[in-house]
């Protein structure tokens, strides 16, 4: 107890932070949910406050207090996940210059495509650059700009004052550690998603070849750290905002796609999950590097040990169901889906490409679309449309990242996030799939597998791969595949993929 036998896990997503307490059981003893504002404006601007996550955290941690009275004296430990592919411009001490541009920020997309792109061309990278970067990283920038590399650029040409003071360019959870450290660190997830990040095994680290070659400043990077890594205690001021003592223990913390891997349980080599939130993405970790340049996914190297982690990613997931959901009369979320009746044969098509799309086809500027609409479409043609759409679009995804070898395809998915709660999704998604389907701890996945970052810190687990495979029993839900409906969509996706070839052909 002299330090402490709880742990604070907080994961931050794109909308808000869930902070919840967690017992050696890995039990949720209280959690709260506080939201953040983000700012979207034309021109692909997609931004928010970091000081509006710290006031977010104080906000939610203020509220456990309330329900765990003793928690200033049982915390030990304060673990962070968080969304990837931001960008935050600090001074030496860490002060943001300018607001984060997050992951969904899309302006520096025509400096993605120039820093990628030439002759000769190779799936839209100039060859000799594209192997470079396989070499050595294990994949290249993403040409919608999204990645940290363009964005980094972006604020070099256009913000040059901004850019001139900036003494670091870090990811969101790396502002927060030091928000509460006062240490700058990284992850592996962030730093290999920058694309400058050397992940070969046994050279793992900043790489100068390649930050010569993007013209990113190593200087301005900070130095990477593993998950489980204590980067120090909570500084005075930090104490004082969350009200727990200075002795709090605070680690390196990770990103909330492996954050997501650990909540679900599937640490096993080739075992896949699907986590469903705002986004989509398949992953799971690997003995060695992945990488599929036609198909835009590939293996990261992860905190823990620099283990190989795939992700293949989707931009539309829970952000296509609210907007289907808006359009056809706004019924609150958790009732919008849940009787929109039986499907129909001549139910229409939706792509939900809102936002762009990157696994399996990379590119930015895709739109979505119903196909097939007629007077008698109602609104819950378009809603049962909604949830099929995001579930085939998953479907086409597993089917390459499925090809991988030593992926596990037999036995029941594991599916994590708030869209994995929406019992009409996840059936659907178990007949689309033709696959079992096991709900996992949906909304509090990420939390959870947060907080096994602890566990060996704690006394709790020898690793947090030992914590988080007690995780793996604990599902919410089942789902088994109804073969009439399994079948009928595999009609349905087959003409689906004659839709998707002739929209993504207008848009090249």
């Amino acid at each position: 107890m002299s330090n402490g036998d709880l742990v604070i896990s907080a994961d931050f997503g794109t909308s808000g932070v869930k902070v919840g307490v967690v017992d050696h059981a890995l039990t949720i003893l209280a959690r709260v949910t506080e939201s953040y504002p983000l700012t979207l404006a034309t021109g692909g601007v997609a931004e928010q406050a970091p000081e509006d996550w710290w006031a977010a955290l104080a906000k939610a941690v203020a509220a456990l207090h309330l329900e765990v009275p003793d928690l200033s004296e049982r915390a030990g430990a304060l673990v962070f996940s968080s969304q990837l592919c931001g960008v935050v411009c600090c001074d030496a001490n860490g002060v943001a210059l300018r607001p984060c541009l997050t992951w969904l920020d899309k302006r520096a997309a025509p400096l993605g495509k120039k820093l990628v792109g030439g002759f000769p061309e190779v799936h839209g990278y100039k060859a000799h650059r594209l192997l470079k970067w396989l070499r050595i990283a294990n994949g290249a920038p993403a040409k919608n700009g999204m990645d940290p590399t363009a964005k980094m650029l972006w604020v070099k040409e256009h913000e040059p004052e901004i850019y001139a003071k900036t003494h670091w360019m870090v990811d969101v959870k790396d502002w927060l550690v030091h928000r509460a450290t006062g240490e700058m660190t990284t992850c592996p997830e962030s730093a290999n998603l920058s694309w400058v990040m050397d992940t070969r095994l046994g050279r793992e680290g900043w790489s100068e070849a390649l930050c010569h070659m993007t013209g990113i400043d190593q200087r301005k990077l900070a130095p990477i750290v593993q998950a489980d890594h204590v980067v120090g205690p909570l500084t005075a001021q930090a104490a004082s905002d969350l009200g727990l003592r200075a002795t709090v223990r605070v680690l390196g913390g990770t990103s909330d796609v492996m954050a997501s891997t650990l909540g679900s349980g599937e640490v096993e080599d080739g075992a896949l999950h699907v986590s469903l939130a705002t986004s989509a993405w398949i992953a799971g970790f690997f003995p060695d590097r992945r990488i599929s340049v036609a198909h835009s996914y590939a293996t990261v190297t992860s905190g823990l040990d620099f283990r190989p982690l795939l992700i293949a990613s989707q931009e539309n997931a829970g952000s296509a169901l609210d907007w289907v959901r808006s359009i056809t009369g706004g019924a609150p979320a958790e009732t919008a889906f849940a009787d929109i009746g039986t499907p129909q044969k001549d139910d229409p098509f939706f792509l939900p490409w809102l936002a762009g799309e990157r696994v399996p086809v990379d590119n930015d500027s895709l739109r979505g679309t119903f196909h097939g609409l007629s007077l008698r479409h109602d609104s819950n043609a378009l809603r049962r449309a909604a949830i099929e759409g995001v579930a085939l679009n998953l479907r086409w995804a597993m089917s390459k990242v499925a090809r991988e070898k030593g992926a596990k395809t037999a036995g029941p998915l594991s599916i994590v996030g708030g869209v994995a709660s929406n019992a009409t999704f996840a059936q659907t998604l178990s007949d689309a799939l033709n696959r079992d389907i096991r709900v996992c701890s949906a909304r509090h996945a990420g939390m959870l597998g947060t907080a096994t970052l602890a566990a060996p810190l704690m006394g709790w687990a020898a690793s947090s791969t030992e914590a988080a495979t007690r995780l793996k029993s604990r599902s919410s839900a089942t789902f088994a595949p109804n073969p009439d409906r399994a079948a009928a969509l595999t009609e349905r996706a087959n003409r689906l993929t004659k839709l998707r070839r002739h929209v993504i052909r207008s848009y090249s």
